[in-house]
């Protein structure tokens, strides 16, 4: 069998897109999914992200990581799949559309700018060395001093594996202060067990942890990833987060065919 897939990528952060609108996509098939997502045997990408019919919005996202297990929202790819959605005529410019974490809805500009609302944020967890928090996915947000030469992959791992997290883990953002509305930021995402070269629930959760620890005064923040520049915005109050939103480039790189 022949499938048609497209190739989007948000600040480096990459993804195989599917129209499974006719459920023909096997998508209890873990191993073709991983294989899909590999970058020496497959296609190559960060996650699998498959746009299908909803009855009640414009579309459903259905997200797999590389390891082709069906994971929680990826901001990132959510704002790929807006785009995608848009290239089908399935959207205009303005679309709502139903995750794992809920509703989300998004708008889609000229320039290829997406903005994606996230989900609301109330519960989070501050302690003298890291915040967690959920953005869509569990993130730990740990600030260092050096994260140019940080080993992002060992250290990312040591805590998403460890204790702290059990056998669900988390994702682990690791970030600098540049100015007071700016950060640069890396982060280990789980599922794919390495670095990537962005993440958007990650820019989130660290906009929203540098404003509860007071480490800025904006309600703008941007974010300086590995693969470009994400801007979170929201409105606080008493460390509860609303209208927040992830905004940045969402970009077709390819398509083809392949026989799964």
């Amino acid at each position: 069998m022949q499938i048609k897939f497209y190739k989007y990528q948000g600040t480096g952060n990459d993804f195989v897109m599917i129209d499974n609108r006719d459920d023909q996509f096997p998508k209890n098939n873990t191993k073709l999914i991983e294989q899909l997502c590999d970058r020496r045997f497959g296609i190559g990408a960060d996650g699998l992200i498959l746009l299908e019919n909803d009855n009640s919005t414009d579309f459903r996202m259905v997200y797999y990581n590389s390891d082709g297990n069906q994971s929680s929202m990826c901001g990132n790819g959510g704002r790929c799949l807006v785009a995608f959605a848009k290239s089908l005529e399935v959207i205009e410019k303005e679309t709502t559309f139903i995750a794992t974490d809920g509703l989300h809805h998004a708008t889609i500009f000229e320039d290829g700018i997406v903005s994606l609302q996230m989900k609301d944020v109330a519960d989070i967890k501050i302690t003298p060395e890291y915040v967690f928090l959920d953005t869509g996915s569990p993130h730990h947000v740990e600030i260092v001093d050096d994260l140019k030469n940080l080993d992002v992959k060992s250290r990312g791992s040591q805590i998403r594996y460890g204790a702290l997290y059990g056998e669900k883990g988390s994702n682990v953002n690791f970030v600098k202060q540049v100015d007071d509305s700016t950060f640069s930021l890396r982060t280990y995402e789980r599922g794919v067990e390495d670095e990537t070269f962005s993440c958007g629930t990650g820019a989130t959760a660290t906009a929203i942890a540098m404003k509860v620890l007071g480490k800025t005064n904006s309600d703008t923040i941007q974010l300086n990833v590995e693969g470009g520049k994400l801007e979170v915005s929201f409105h606080s109050n008493d460390n509860k987060f609303t209208d927040v939103f992830l905004k940045g480039p969402a970009t077709f790189v390819f398509s083809g065919t392949i026989e799964i």
